[in-house]
């Protein structure tokens, strides 16, 4: 970089996709800080160049928070705050800034993100900054398209990342404040949805987990991470040891997910010793991933049973656990999948459900490429792709009308004041009890009750909606356009013409061009 003019960059990290959060996200978005961005902004700085660190929560003015000679601006976003993130990059490409795309939407839709950014990013590490840093074009009308050949080795530690970090949790509104952290990358698993799951797991050094550990015990009395691994836990005995060795006075509180293979009562005992105050396992279905929540064969009702109990010893040890269902897969069939998870709920009164719709994110995972073969994918804005606004595959054996009634159903049952009572008298301690109660009254409860029974009348009575959830149409109901442009506010004036569509299917387009060229 010798002689190279010295950059003014940007980072902005998205955590929401609108400038109108929800009071729980008011409360806690700057807790969902990535740590990508985090980790960008360090490399630039070790480039020698100047650097302006943003996580966006909805209420920032991007205009005057960045300088006015910017000249390059990475994004981070999540497929849910693309068309924000497209808004934005067409704000600052019109004064001559070049923009930068990364994070899980630049490797889901890359082709579609090159028509709007100068570099789309998919594995990124510290030599593709380089190289984008070097090369510093503006590139139209297609963006670059520059991947690693995998996840980074290794990532900034949390000593060398704490500006930004603190920078994030001063926009928080209370004083609970988690600090992102990672043990692994990647996944032991193989659930053919999820983007994590063609990510070969990595654990990260321990030497610099054990010092960044006892660097927050210098800036915290009682620091609270979050780890971010898709697994948390793989190598149970050497993490848990390194934490020990951190703190061994066990002033620390932990958050992580984890699979319930990984989680057998002696092992929560430890993690509560440890100071885990909560945790996320993935049920995701009663008929499928047995190896996952250590079922085995078992399915149905013997595998919810059997859940049931495994959760409430969890819950003996450690007082905040979130269940992760996915709902809608293809091995769910008529109305038993939605009664066991009310009567799991009945049973576990303490466990906090969380709801995922079947989602295909476009090449993220295997599956997304024979599901577009069966033409099972909808042309849904990415503005709702957040796993719980739209379910953007056909279900095989509902019809849309039944699905909704029954997801319906379910929400209701499980966000009822006499859920929430439950949940709060079965959830130990002030801090996760409160938070049980704003996730259920906000928009994770209530709000998605509200939301999904009005798509279940539009079902009935829009003709335009009905029509393109049938695929009779790939024309976006002018309800879910509207409803861009409100959540989207000021920077709908900035969304680029047609950016509002993409081609669902491209990912398969792309792959029958491969195999055609190989031929």
């Amino acid at each position: 970089m010798a002689g190279a003019k010295k950059l003014r960059i940007g980072i902005l990290d998205i955590v929401t996709r609108t400038p109108k959060p929800s009071l729980y996200g008011r409360i806690m978005q700057a807790n969902l800080a990535s740590i990508m961005p985090q980790a960008v902004a360090v490399w630039c700085e070790e480039e020698g160049h100047d650097v302006s660190f943003i996580c966006y929560t909805g209420g920032e003015d991007l205009i005057t928070e960045f300088p006015d000679d910017m000249d390059m601006l990475f994004i981070g976003a999540f497929t849910q705050s693309a068309q924000l993130a497209y808004a934005i990059s067409s704000m600052f490409r019109k004064s001559g800034v070049i923009t930068v795309l990364g994070g899980p939407h630049a490797r889901c839709y890359p082709e579609d993100a090159q028509l709007y950014f100068d570099y789309v990013l998919g594995f990124t590490d510290k030599s593709i900054i380089k190289n984008v840093l070097a090369d510093r074009s503006q590139n139209h009308p297609l963006g670059r398209l520059m991947s690693a050949p995998s996840q980074p080795l290794e990532l900034p530690s949390v000593r060398a990342r704490w500006s930004f970090i603190t920078a994030t949790l001063s926009k928080t509104a209370t004083s609970f404040k988690m600090v992102p952290m990672m043990a692994s990358l990647g996944c032991l698993y193989s659930c053919s949805f999820c983007i994590d799951s063609v990510i070969k797991y990595q654990p990260l050094e321990f030497d610099q987990i054990r010092d960044d550990l006892k660097f927050l015990l210098t800036k915290f009395s009682r620091p609270v991470v979050g780890w971010y691994d898709p697994n948390f836990g793989v190598r149970f005995d050497e993490i848990l040891s390194v934490i020990d060795q951190a703190d061994p006075h066990h002033r620390m509180r932990f958050i992580a997910e984890s699979s319930l293979s990984l989680l057998s009562e002696d092992r929560a005992k430890r993690l509560a010793s440890a100071g885990f105050e909560a945790v996320l396992p993935g049920i995701e279905s009663w008929y499928d991933m047995g190896a996952k929540s250590k079922t085995g064969a078992k399915q149905a009702r013997d595998k919810m049973l059997q859940i049931s109990d495994h959760i409430n010893t969890i819950m003996r040890h450690i007082p905040y656990v979130q269940t992760n269902f996915v709902l809608g897969l293809d091995c769910d069939k008529g109305p038993e999948p939605f009664k066991l998870t009310k009567e799991f709920l009945d049973r576990t009164p303490g466990a906090f459900p969380a709801y995922s719709l079947f989602s295909a994110f476009g090449q993220a995972a295997p599956l997304n490429l024979e599901l577009q073969k069966e033409n099972r994918v909808l042309r849904f804005p990415f503005h709702f792709l957040n796993n719980n606004q739209a379910m953007n595959v056909t279900p095989v054996n509902y019809t849309w009308p039944e699905f909704y009634s029954y997801l319906v159903d379910l929400c209701e049952h499980s966000f009822s004041w006499r859920a929430i009572g439950r949940r709060a008298k079965a959830t130990p301690g002030w801090t996760p009890r409160w938070m049980n109660i704003v996730r259920a009254i906000s928009s994770e409860g209530f709000g998605r009750i509200k939301y999904h029974k009005k798509i279940r009348g539009l079902l009935d009575t829009d003709p335009q909606l009905r029509a393109f959830f049938e695929q009779e149409t790939d024309n976006i109901p002018d309800f879910y356009t509207n409803m861009v442009k409100e959540e989207l506010g000021m920077y709908w004036e900035h969304l680029p013409k047609g950016a509002l569509e993409h081609d669902q299917n491209i990912y398969l387009k792309k792959s029958t061009a491969a195999t055609v060229a190989a031929q």
